[in-house]
């Protein structure tokens, strides 16, 4: 269960960048200031997510259920 948790973690931290990396392209694109009302809500929910899912990486690691991907192989945690 940790390790698909641990993946469902990991993504939300990439949707989290890449609503980040939305919002501010759309708002430097932006002619009009509901697109740019938009573009900050879209900011807002990925500070949002992007927060909480940091959150969670902290737990699983203090609980010992965070595998690092960028940790050699033989020092994964096996349970």
């Amino acid at each position: 269960m940790s390790e698909s948790s641990n993946a469902f973690i990991r993504q939300a931290l990439d949707m989290a960048r890449q609503l980040t990396i939305l919002a501010d392209e759309g708002e430097s694109a932006s002619k009009d200031d509901g697109c740019i009302v938009l573009y900050g809500v879209i900011r807002d929910c990925a500070y949002q997510i992007k927060s909480r899912a940091e959150r969670e990486r902290e737990r699983h690691k203090m609980e010992g259920i965070w595998v690092d991907e960028s940790a050699p192989i033989n020092s994964v945690r096996n349970g």
